[in-house]
């Protein structure tokens, strides 16, 4: 009876001490929930600590998806901050001896003057053009009127952005031009104002615009963009690239500010990005991208996207499946660590606002550290007498992309297509597009697949989106983007052409004594828009009522809603 009373006892205290005990054992779950909660590696430390990861060998299942923090390379990858072949090509723009000379031509009672319509580079078009249009007319070319009232509201005149004297004397020999109209009969000349139709070509001005100007004597084009077609003859095309690669070039404020931002740069690294982000609200807003933010998106954008009450509501998912939409910065730094560029990589971005801010930015922050814009690397005092201009600050950043030995642009806008084909034309720099089409879908899918196929992948998707020589056709896209005309072969790359013709595609033959017919990858992945240069019979003259219509008949129809061109210039 003595054990069993004692075994009874010990029971009755054991009794009493389980809720101690269970609640003694409840706090040290939590407390172990808590830090393992805080202490847990990041996806990315994650990664760096099991980069290496093999095969599992009892499953034979690969590892999940993890960024590496080194830019992985096979052997046989391209150099990351050279294109192939770009030392047998070269920038070449100089008139050939049958284009006669500016005295020979031009009119004395032929007055051209443009205003220019858009953002900087839009602008830069609109100028460059111009110069080829009084050229077609043999009319004096007054100095063009930059864009006050558009989206972007910069007040600057020509000469406050250009080096107008520059400008004047250095196409002395191909048009002449003027800084404003002379007076008439002692008083200030008003030129007659009208319109010419887009990508009008040369038999278009000499039939629609020619006879206005021979009986006006002084014709104001307006809203000036794109209206000159791509394809043009040899002589006018080199003369846009005199125009756009020499002529155009910005006042000495705005050059020593940009090159002391791409000198900062250089002390940073040897090598740097650009990267010309277009992550802005309006961007996004406009285009009509979704991007999974849910409601909150749907709710944001689509109230900026009631500024503009001509456009539709479309499936947001469409232009991201036909690559029409900017990649997210996370996905821009997934695609530039599967093409090779590691964590120490240096990256100078030209954006605006980004929609959605530092959280938007944080991803491609971890992924490139060092993380650059002209906001970070100089004062703001330096930065003073440009803040109140918006084409005066992008054009600090044009300088700062053009410098860089890699550029990549998130859209296909004027800037991009401007730096695109000046990187071209002065040496074939590495000029990254992302081919969004394929990219797209590769982003759905990554985290079913490993890092070693989804790099793979990005690798073969991003062939022909590179900026390297052979990458497309002459003449597709727009001229701007695709000099053609104006990039000739040394003996070299002939003499390659000549022994290996494969290596250049289909028709590379030589076709001239100094120029190569650059033929470029065609992709069927290219999201541009198709080249309209023949869409409609521009040689058909205007009615006479067309002729006679005044500036205010074609205020009436400019809309005060910024048109595509115009958001995505800069």
């Amino acid at each position: 009876m003595a054990p069993l009373r004692r075994r009874h006892h010990y029971y009755h205290r054991f009794r009493y001490l389980i809720p101690l005990i269970s609640a003694v054992s409840g706090a040290l779950l939590i407390l172990f929930a808590v830090l393992f909660l805080f202490l847990a590696p990041t996806p990315f430390d994650y990664a760096r600590q099991r980069q290496n990861d093999p095969v599992d060998d009892a499953t034979g299942d690969a590892v999940a998806f993890r960024v590496p923090s080194r830019g992985q390379r096979s052997s046989s990858d391209r150099d990351l901050w050279t294109s192939r072949n770009a030392n047998l090509y070269y920038g070449c723009s100089d008139a050939s001896k049958k284009f006669p000379k500016v005295e020979e031509v031009t009119h004395p009672n032929r007055y051209l003057a443009i205003a220019t319509s858009g953002g900087l580079n839009q602008q830069r078009t609109g100028i460059t053009d111009a110069v080829v249009a009084a050229r077609i007319l043999n009319a004096s070319l007054v100095v063009p009127k930059l864009d006050q009232k558009s989206f972007w509201k910069d007040a600057s005149e020509f000469s406050e952005i250009f080096d107008v004297d520059y400008f004047i004397s250095s196409l002395s020999k191909d048009v002449k031009i003027i800084k404003q109209l002379p007076r008439k009969g002692g008083k200030t000349w008003t030129p007659y104002n009208m319109r010419v139709p887009r990508k009008c070509s040369e038999k278009c001005y000499q039939t629609r615009l020619l006879p206005v100007l021979m009986k006006k004597h002084a014709v104001q084009l307006t809203k000036f963009d794109y209206r000159l077609a791509n394809r043009l003859s040899t002589d006018l095309q080199k003369l846009r690239c005199r125009v756009n690669y020499h002529a155009l070039k910005f006042t000495e404020p705005i050059r020593k500010m940009g090159e002391k931002l791409v000198h900062r740069m250089r002390m940073k690294s040897k090598h740097y990005i650009t990267l010309h982000l277009r992550f802005e609200p309006d961007m996004l807003a406009f285009s009509g991208c979704y991007y999974g933010g849910g409601d909150k998106e749907r709710k944001e954008l689509g109230a900026i996207r009631k500024r503009w009450k001509t456009l539709h509501i479309s499936n947001p998912d469409k232009p991201r499946r036909h690559g029409r939409c900017p990649l997210t910065p996370e996905e821009v730094g997934l695609m530039l660590r599967a093409l090779g560029y590691g964590s120490d990589v240096h990256i100078y971005v030209a954006s605006g606002e980004v929609y959605g801010g530092e959280e938007t930015l944080a991803p491609l922050k971890a992924l490139f550290p060092n993380f650059y814009s002209k906001e970070t690397i100089a004062t703001k005092e330096e930065l003073e007498p440009f803040n109140s201009f918006s084409s005066r600050m992008a054009a600090l950043d044009f300088i700062v992309c053009d410098e860089s030995d890699v550029f990549v642009t998130n859209n296909n806008g004027n800037m991009a297509k401007i730096l695109a084909g000046r990187r071209r034309y002065f040496g074939h720099k590495p000029t990254i597009r992302p081919n969004g089409k394929k990219l797209y879908r590769l982003f759905l899918s990554k985290e079913n697949t490993t890092w070693e196929a989804f790099a793979s992948s990005v690798r073969t998707y991003q062939r022909g989106f590179m900026g390297e020589p052979h990458e497309g056709r002459p003449g597709r896209g727009g001229f701007h983007e695709n000099p053609s005309t104006c990039i000739c072969a040394n003996s070299q790359a002939k003499v390659k052409s000549y022994v290996d013709p494969r290596k250049f595609g289909k028709g590379s033959n030589v076709t001239r004594k100094d120029e190569v017919q650059v033929n470029l990858q065609d992709s069927e992945d290219d999201p541009e828009w198709p080249d309209s240069d023949e869409d409609e019979d521009l040689s058909v003259p205007l009615e006479n009522d067309q002729l006679n219509r005044t500036t205010e008949d074609y205020d009436t129809v400019n809309s005060e809603e910024p048109e595509f061109e115009e958001l995505i210039s800069d």
